[in-house]
């Protein structure tokens, strides 16, 4: 391996510990920036070109002069250099401006369904697990009327951000045998 192939990787080098240094760290100085000067780009073309042109030095004739063999490996460092840099300032943009959604709050409660895991005693708590975003969540709960173990429920009222107000989904025995109460 000749100095210039060594001086490439070097500077490839440099460039990987700026990234990860970027990772890790966060935005350094003032290149917190968006665009071709953020820190990511410039970390991703200075790689790039040093990778790129140790690449090229170790697959170029070594009968070509020094000199030449230098430009030529910088040429491909930079043609390799750029489109990285590009790519790395379209991923920061697109990770940037990633649509989130918000924050669960106990309003988002109401209208959630789920099931009576803990027995809800009509002046009292039980316990409900609920459908939330995707995910089961148990919350305390309370009721009208007593609801047994097994009960799907609806959420009418979120009393707390941990307590909820309950109706069941079951359907009614009577109305279906169609006997009046």
């Amino acid at each position: 391996m000749d100095a210039a192939s060594v001086a490439f990787l070097v500077l490839g080098g440099v460039g990987l510990l700026v990234l990860v240094g970027a990772l890790v760290l966060g935005e350094i100085g003032d290149l917190d920036g968006d665009g071709p000067f953020s820190l990511p780009a410039l970390a991703a073309l200075v790689g790039g070109l040093g990778f790129g042109g140790a690449a090229a030095t170790e697959l170029l004739p070594a009968s070509l002069p020094g000199a030449l063999r230098v430009l030529l490996a910088l040429a491909v460092g930079l043609a390799v250099a750029v489109p990285l840099a590009w790519g790395a300032v379209r991923l920061s943009r697109s990770l940037r401006d990633m649509p989130t959604q918000e924050t669960l709050t106990r309003h988002h409660l109401v209208g959630c369904q789920g099931v009576v895991v803990s027995a809800v005693p009509s002046p009292g708590l039980g316990e409900v697990r609920l459908h939330i975003a995707g995910q089961r969540v148990k919350f305390a709960a309370r009721s009208d009327v007593p609801l047994p173990a097994g009960t799907p429920v609806y959420v009418v009222e979120a009393l707390s951000e941990t307590s909820v107000q309950v109706v069941s989904t079951a359907p009614d025995p009577l109305l279906e045998t169609g006997e009046a109460p």
